[in-house]
């Protein structure tokens, strides 16, 4: 009976014990205890008692100090120059692991920041980092900004310049603003996306180097972007203020007037769309304005659902945005028309001003279809203007949507054109197989290698009469491609690949003509732009049809995706010509099942 009341009260006696809690507690009633204290430390006249063994158990710093030979291991008074409450919260720390930051001043906070990144406590580092991330306001953003950059914590660098740039005309009449050391309010005038009115920056740089004397002035003045300024703002609220001498205030007036390209700011939003209602975006020109930037991509047809322009020779027309401030923007998406097989030429210009334009896509000589995705150097824009060239079937260019935003997610460019590392030959990029006979459109382009047989699951053509021709939704910078051949039986076949960007002038890349082989293709060849992909065949040991199971450009290759990572091919011209190995070879090939289906295909 006492052994099932003693099961009751414990039914598992041998499980292990956590005591972690009451450990911690036990320990901190020692924290500047003199019970078997052993050395002193003395902060701002104070004497706070300590263990040595605790110390060096927990931090390297204070092991090199009190056994380390250095001279404070024979003292047993140690003088710190250091903030004392700062230093009573991290010796709890040390002994408790805990530390109560809402509990603290903002100002000994920081100072606790700075003593866990002397002493090498960085897990409390990241622990105060993130904790101040989430209790940043208008009254300690600037300290927390120039405790960040003293201790060169990049992350809390960025949350702090995020906080500013979202709140600059607030921060700007803040008197928080006036005690931003030199080197954090130097390094927030150089950003583009501390952006507000110029001249209100100026007024608190003005406010800033009264309250800041000693500083370096002329370095400091010398980041606010005069050129941005109205003249008359110049010679009534610059000039007068003597902090800018004549030579640079006649320097910004003459760049302002002869200048097409100054050095505007904008409204950073990573990831964000822009070109939204949301941002107060609105279509400034064009037919139909109101779909382009209504976040419908589903909706349209033939008849509604997209904004349009006549083509011109002279391309005086266009679709015109105006977003709702200047933004920094690096990509642009959009969504052309695409319920046939239509292509279309275009190109995009933006500005700040609809003054000066610059041109930052140039899509003329490409045909293009469905969604583009389209990316540059990061600049600042207030308009966007999307200009068609050319229809495939006649003079009105159709957009269904527009999308412009910042991201830090850029794509390798060659010369602003894409160079993919993943495959684009896929429905989800926007490709389509223009030419070729198959059971279900585009079958080519699904990415099914496995599900095909004698009837299903391959493109084909007729010998000498017929090609297999993919277009690219717009063009890409490609270097290599690859392909499955049908192999249910042990044909062999000889073809031929061009590429194209316009489908009048074709480049060999491919030519296996007199080479008969079979199964899987990988091939890569000298990088150019590519739209159109154009597969011939030209022989088949069994009959007259050239069956293709499935295409990818670039090539997914395993080990070659495998050696471009590692840096083994630093480009497709230095990796050989053409490779088929058995790794790329498809699970092992089914018997012919009769003449009669072999013959079929």
């Amino acid at each position: 009976m006492s052994s099932n009341s003693h099961d009751m009260a414990d039914p598992n006696p041998w499980e292990e014990i956590e005591l972690t809690g009451r450990f911690s507690e036990e320990m901190a009633l020692l924290c500047m205890n003199q019970d078997y204290s052993d050395v002193t430390f003395v902060v701002d006249g104070a004497k706070l008692p300590a263990h040595r063994v605790i110390l060096a158990a927990r931090s390297e710093y204070f092991r090199a100090m009190l056994y380390g030979g250095m001279s404070e291991s024979s003292q047993s008074e140690i003088v710190l120059k250091v903030p004392l409450e700062a230093f009573r919260a991290l010796l709890r720390y040390i002994y408790s692991g805990q530390m109560s930051l809402a509990q603290m001043r903002e100002e000994d906070v920081l100072d606790t920041l700075g003593l866990a990144n002397q002493y090498g406590f960085s897990e409390l580092e990241t622990a105060i980092s993130s904790y101040l991330r989430q209790v940043l306001s208008l009254d300690n953003v600037c300290a927390v900004l120039d405790a960040a950059r003293l201790y060169a914590f990049e992350n809390l660098m960025s949350v702090c310049h995020t906080f500013l740039e979202r709140n600059t005309n607030e921060i700007l009449k803040h008197e928080s603003f006036k005690s931003l050391s030199e080197e954090s309010l130097i390094g927030l005038l150089q950003r583009d996306s501390f952006s507000a009115p110029e001249v209100s920056i100026f007024l608190a740089v003005r406010e800033w180097c009264a309250a800041n004397p000693d500083s370096n002035i002329d370095l400091v003045v010398s980041h606010v972007r005069l050129p941005l300024m109205e003249i008359k703002q110049l010679l009534t609220v610059v000039r007068p203020s003597n902090i800018i001498d004549s030579d640079r205030l006649l320097d910004a007036i003459e760049k302002k007037i002869t200048s097409k390209s100054l050095p505007y700011r904008g409204a950073l939003w990573p990831e964000e769309n822009v070109a939204s209602l949301k941002f107060d975006s609105r279509t400034i020109q064009g037919e139909l304005r109101s779909s382009l930037l209504d976040g419908d991509t589903d909706s349209y047809d033939m008849e509604r659902g997209y904004t349009r322009h006549t083509i011109s020779e002279s391309n005086d027309q266009g679709i015109v945005v105006e977003l709702g401030s200047i933004s920094i923007i690096n990509h642009i998406k959009i969504l052309l028309w695409d319920k046939d097989v239509r292509s279309y030429c275009y190109y995009i210009e933006v500005s700040v001003n609809q003054q000066y334009w610059e041109r930052v896509i140039d899509h003329r000589e490409y045909n293009c279809r469905s969604w583009q995705y389209l990316y540059f150097p990061a600049r600042a824009v207030r308009y966007i203007r999307l200009v068609g060239t050319h229809n495939t079937v006649n003079k009105v260019f159709h957009v269904v949507s527009l999308e412009a935003m910042y991201t830090a997610n850029v794509p390798p460019l060659h010369n602003g054109i894409v160079a993919p590392v993943n495959n684009v030959a896929t429905l989800e990029m926007s490709a389509i197989v223009v030419d070729g006979v198959s059971r279900t459109r585009n079958v080519l382009l699904n990415g099914d290698v496995t599900n095909y047989d004698w009837d299903y699951g391959f493109t084909c053509h007729q010998l000498v009469s017929g090609m297999i021709l993919v277009q690219l939704g717009q063009p890409y910078y490609i270097g290599s491609l690859r392909l499955l051949l049908w192999d249910l039986d042990d044909r062999n076949y000889c073809f031929f690949i061009e590429t194209s960007t316009n489908r009048k002038n074709w480049e060999l890349v491919v030519d296996k003509r007199g080479e008969p082989v079979r199964s899987w293709q990988h091939f890569t060849f000298p990088p150019r732009p590519v739209v159109f992909i154009k597969i011939v065949g030209t022989y088949n040991t069994n009959n007259e049809i050239f069956h293709c199971v499935h295409f990818e450009c670039p090539s997914q290759k395993p080990a070659y995706l495998r050696a471009l990572k590692e840096g083994e091919i630093t480009n497709p011209q230095q990796s050989s010509s053409t490779q088929t190995s058995q790794a790329d070879m498809s699970p092992e090939a089914a018997s012919p099942s009769a003449d009669a289906a072999q013959r079929r295909i």
